[in-house]
């Protein structure tokens, strides 16, 4: 695949996307956006990819929006800036969607939509010199397209404070407050991300792809709600009877690697 803006790694199962305009921080314009819409579906599709790391080049991982897209953005007509908007809207629903499991790999500034890729990722790990920001009402504007996925990541209350504040968000607060998991020196970070991946691909990817699933109906559910618990039931059900699970449970009792791990060698 040719890209403008991304640099497209692949080391085995693991494929990393870095965004690459290092010069504007990695800020989004209208390429950028679509780029990166493009590349996740292409590597969500392709069954030999285990895990996404997303990461940018330079010196940090994303600014948020590009000034002079925001510039031209002004100048456009409601109808156009609908379809801005909603193509933005469109690549974070696909990066949050993703059967695979993501990582984001956070160094310096990730602001506004920074922030945003960073909750879209299923895990975040993040260098300690890291710092975020929610800063759209200090322009006028608002984190609407990052808001589901920062408020889900942080929580409403803490939503509440950062939207309205704007204020800096250093990495071990980000910890604190759940946008990231991890903090790791810079010069760790991806030997930490490093452990991980190799942690994510000792699971099943097919049962990977149903816990997000599951994740989904969790998050909207309660233990008091007895659908949801039906639906569960029939979940693990329907999960058990797939090849993927007997051929883990088979590997167990055997005392042998499954199939989707490669052989030990004698």
């Amino acid at each position: 695949m040719y890209f403008e803006t991304l640099e497209l790694e692949r080391n085995g199962p693991i494929a990393t996307v870095w965004m690459n305009r290092p010069d504007l921080h990695n800020a989004f314009n209208e390429t950028l956006i679509a780029e990166l819409t493009r590349a996740f579906v292409v590597l969500d599709g392709d069954d030999s990819v285990r895990v996404v790391i997303l990461a940018g080049r330079g010196p940090s991982f994303c600014a948020g929006a590009d000034l002079a897209w925001m510039r031209r953005a002004a100048d456009y007509s409601e109808e156009k800036n609908r379809a801005d908007a909603l193509a933005l809207a469109r690549m974070l629903k696909t990066l949050y969607r993703m059967q695979k499991p993501t990582i984001a790999r956070v160094h310096g500034a990730a602001f506004g939509g920074g922030t945003g890729l960073t909750a879209a990722c299923d895990m975040a790990i993040a260098a300690d010199s890291a710092t975020f920001a929610l800063s759209e009402v200090r322009l006028g504007l608002i984190p609407a397209t990052i808001g589901p996925y920062v408020a889900d990541a942080i929580g409403w209350r803490q939503a509440r404070r950062y939207f309205l504040s704007a204020e800096r968000i250093d990495a071990a607060l980000a910890r604190q407050l759940g946008l990231v998991h991890e903090i790791s020196p810079a010069e760790q970070l991806d030997a930490r991300i490093g452990k991980l991946v190799q942690e994510l691909c000792k699971g099943a990817p097919a049962a990977q792809a149903e816990a997000k699933l599951l994740l989904a109906d969790l998050r909207a559910g309660s233990p008091l709600d007895d659908a949801l618990l039906e639906k569960t039931a029939w979940h693990i059900a329907r999960v058990r009877s797939q090849p993927e699970a007997r051929e883990g449970l088979s590997a167990f009792l055997d005392k042998r690697p499954p199939g989707w791990l490669p052989a030990k060698k004698p």
